[in-house]
């Protein structure tokens, strides 16, 4: 059984049912209801994946500013020469229904979870009640099943984004802006508060897409502040915003402790903890890792005698969260940590340099891509060629 009709939900389950399962799927509302975000990717990611037709927009201009904003110098972007996408969202959810071969989701609010000797019983809000042999909370990190420690605050990424015309284009013709981080349209008040960075890009005919970033912080910038400063920053530029076709408001946990892995109930997606801490990107890795995830749990369903809820979550939790897995997201939460220290400064020249190691490198890293051994490296490689002051940063050596 699995609870959720998102992303993540509709990756899991059209793995499983791929792999010759009966699955059932509980959500409060259809998996075809329009998801409301946007998703983007480095088009590299869905190369190896043969997905990359459902890509509605990819950029070969791609490009970010760490500059200041002031003098020439100040203006010059870093050309990042590396294919970004984003997803149409209408063809890779229904790529995913397709996959999942008509199977009809149960329009159902999940209420509690009892675990019973063989088996795991989910009681929904309308008094109706489910039994599967395991159940996979896919509903998101608000999920109130799935357990985990307490590690303090957590880190939110929140942005706000208009999709529109505009008096004039915010960004070049073809051209997609990972960060800019300019902050000559900040006042003096605002340049000491987090720093945030425009994602921005140009969709055609006239219609842009940009985003107002906070990466990481706790509590969150609230909407309203991120929208009067993406106002502030299109301004600056002698930009004003002609028309809205879609708003954007986006809120995730960045540095979500990792379940608990010895609870009967395993999670996928968000409830898994599976955002990338540095980036926040979640979509490929669902793409990459659902068909090993439901691999495995086919061969454990299928073994006799039959496993329990709780021995058949194990096996799917060490296949989502194996040792490497678990070191690499700690080393990323490690770094989140430093750079939400930095003030914008050293935010900027922190984003300037890492962008200076080989292309391999840094997407490997946005990606979570790279091996343990090899991820050790890059990190060691970034301290290494960083500036004094940044380094002292990255080891907390100095009060920023």
């Amino acid at each position: 059984m699995v609870l959720g009709a998102g992303p993540a939900a509709l990756c899991i389950v059209s793995e499983l049912v791929q792999q010759g399962l009966e699955v059932i799927a509980l959500a409060s509302h259809s998996p075809e209801k329009p998801w409301p975000n946007t998703y983007g990717i480095w088009a590299e990611e869905l190369e190896p994946l043969g997905m990359t037709s459902l890509l509605g927009h990819r950029w070969t201009n791609t490009i970010s500013y760490f500059g200041d904003g002031v003098g020439k110098k100040g203006q010059l972007p870093i050309e990042h020469n590396f294919d970004y996408g984003l997803f149409d969202q209408v063809a890779l959810q229904r790529a995913l229904l397709d996959k999942c071969n008509g199977m009809i989701w149960c329009e159902e609010t999940a209420y509690k979870i009892h675990y019973l000797k063989e088996n795991t019983e989910v009681i929904c809000v309308s008094g109706n009640s489910y039994q599967a042999r395991l159940v996979i909370d896919a509903s998101g990190h608000k999920s109130k099943f799935i357990s985990r420690p307490d590690q303090g605050p957590v880190a939110q990424q929140a942005a706000y984004g208009v999709v529109g015309r505009f008096s004039s284009p915010p960004v070049e013709k073809d051209q997609f802006v990972l960060m800019d981080f300019r902050p000559d349209h900040l006042d003096e008040k605002q340049v000491h508060e987090p720093p945030t960075f425009l994602y921005a890009m140009d969709f055609g005919d006239g219609v842009y897409f940009v985003e107002e970033t906070s990466l990481a912080c706790s509590p969150p910038l609230s909407w309203n502040t991120l929208k009067e400063r993406l106002i502030a920053r299109l301004a600056h530029r002698g930009v004003e915003i002609e028309e809205i076709i879609h708003e954007e408001h986006c809120l995730f946990p960045m540095n979500l402790p990792l379940p608990a892995r010895n609870q009967p109930l395993l999670a996928f997606g968000g409830a898994a903890s599976m955002v990338h801490p540095a980036s926040g990107y979640m979509v490929g890795a669902l793409l990459r890792r659902a068909p090993n995830l439901a691999k495995q749990l086919a061969k454990a369903l299928a073994l006799d005698p039959p496993l329990d809820s709780a021995s058949l979550a194990k096996e799917g939790w060490d296949v989502l969260w194996t040792p490497e897995l678990v070191q690499r997201h700690r080393l990323y939460q490690f770094g989140l940590n430093r750079l939400m220290s930095f003030n914008e400064s050293y935010l900027r020249n922190f984003f300037a340099t890492f962008f200076r190691l080989p292309k391999e490198d840094w997407s490997g890293f946005l990606a979570n891509t790279l091996p343990l051994p090899r991820l050790l490296v890059v990190m060691l490689r970034l301290f290494f060629i960083s500036p004094l002051h940044i380094k002292l940063g990255m080891v907390g050596l100095v009060k920023i």
